[in-house]
């Protein structure tokens, strides 16, 4: 006689287990301590075999009749119930284990596993925090371009296009890795080329011009703030380096005798270690920083402690200080006005001058064949640079002016 729901909750347990059947091998199982479990009896291949749909009242007796059903539908067809369930089962444990979040987490760890810089890490987290509250839980093989464009929508219609482009690239670098790891067969993020509103690229601001640019050392030259904070700006002038490679810069990394600054790649945007030739002129503003912060690891200390190097909006606040607003010029421009300037004037190859510059050649083959780092050369340029700020200096006359301030006169 068929199982109804009053006479499941009316069985009580025995001594021993008892079975209540329903019907078409399907019982119930109460148990001596008070469980009431589903099974489901049945023969495949000749052998008896028995089946676990879970316990009353998590499971109905109408979701157990309708799981009896499909495990008959199964034998039917030829196929063991109990294997079905059990990749079933599987499957949705790997679904469980491959969602955006887990890929995303293993994604990051790699990244420091590869040594990638703090700051990398932080933006790399910082954008997938984005992606992560629509995304993170589902599987990410089954995750969709539109459920994609969905969340970038969301970035962009607060006017931030920049941070959306960022993002797009970002999950798909995750759906990239996964690819790799076998867990996706498809990138989403490429179907949405093309899709998003275009940033205005804005150049970080930077003085260019030969003339403009010796002035701006003459104003350099009368900085009354921090001793540290001058030695950085007339460094930034002479090696243009990246603003945070020199504010980070330690003494170990130094050999002035050799006349050689060598940033470990750790410290460098495309993580390969760079050598920089330190010129006579910058040998010199290095020897009178020694003498003030030569003791200790950094050479631009934090001014609340030395362990910490200056932040990242010092060198920018102190070219406010000096009248330049960030519309005219920035840290970072420094690098702009050498490759300009050096470029201009012919005398230098461009491979030499981007080398310089720590950029890492885009076309792979190229790539592949220029492995030099054109020393040689370098050494030449960054002692003909030096020479020459020099002279673009004692080009300009600086006439001072009441308040402390000074007009440039060309």
């Amino acid at each position: 006689m068929p199982l109804t729901d009053i006479a499941i909750r009316a069985a009580k347990p025995l001594a021993k287990p008892v079975k209540l059947t329903d019907g078409g091998g399907l019982h119930l199982l109460v148990t001596p301590t008070g469980g009431k479990l589903w099974r489901l009896a049945y023969r495949f291949d000749g052998k008896q075999k028995q089946l676990a749909f879970g316990g009353y009242p998590e499971v109905s007796l109408k979701d157990a009749r309708a799981k009896r059903d499909a495990a008959k539908e199964a034998l039917a067809a030829g196929f063991d119930p109990s294997t079905k369930a059990k990749v079933e089962k599987l499957v949705r444990k790997i679904a469980t284990a491959n969602t955006f979040d887990v890929i995303a987490d293993e994604y990051l760890e790699r990244l420091r596993d590869e040594e990638r810089a703090a700051a990398t890490l932080e933006k790399v987290q910082w954008l997938l925090g984005f992606a992560r509250p629509s995304l993170g839980k589902r599987p990410i093989s089954e995750i969709s371009a539109v459920e994609v464009l969905a969340v970038l929508r969301t970035v962009e219609q607060r006017g931030r296009y920049e941070t959306a482009r960022r993002l797009r690239s970002t999950i798909g670098t995750v759906f990239r890795y996964a690819i790799s790891t076998a867990r996706a067969d498809s990138d989403p993020t490429s179907a949405l080329r093309g899709a998003l509103t275009s940033p205005k690229v804005k150049h970080r601001a930077a003085i260019t011009d030969a003339k403009g640019f010796g002035a701006m050392l003459c104003v350099i030259d009368g900085f009354e703030g921090q001793p540290t904070t001058l030695a950085a700006l007339k460094l930034m002038a002479l090696l243009f380096p990246r603003p945070g490679e020199l504010r980070m810069a330690e003494w170990s990394e130094f050999d002035l005798d050799k006349t050689i600054w060598a940033i470990p790649a750790e410290r460098m945007k495309m993580r390969r270690a760079h050598r920089t030739p330190l010129p006579a002129q910058a040998l010199a503003v290095l020897r009178d920083l020694q003498a003030i912060t030569g003791r200790g690891r950094l050479l631009f200390p934090c001014v609340r402690t030395t362990t910490r190097p200056i932040s990242e909006n010092t060198l920018n606040a102190a070219l406010r200080r000096l009248g330049y607003d960030k519309d005219q010029a920035t840290a970072h421009g420094f690098r702009a006005t050498a490759s300009t300037i050096l470029n201009q004037t012919l005398k230098w190859h461009p491979d030499v001058i981007e080398r310089q510059l720590a950029h890492v050649e885009g076309n792979d083959v190229r790539r592949a064949y220029d492995r030099g780092d054109h020393w040689d050369e370098r050494v030449k340029m960054m002692a003909w640079w030096a020479d020459h700020l020099d002279a673009l200096r004692t080009g300009a006359k600086v006439i001072p002016l009441d308040a402390g301030r000074t007009q440039v006169r060309l």
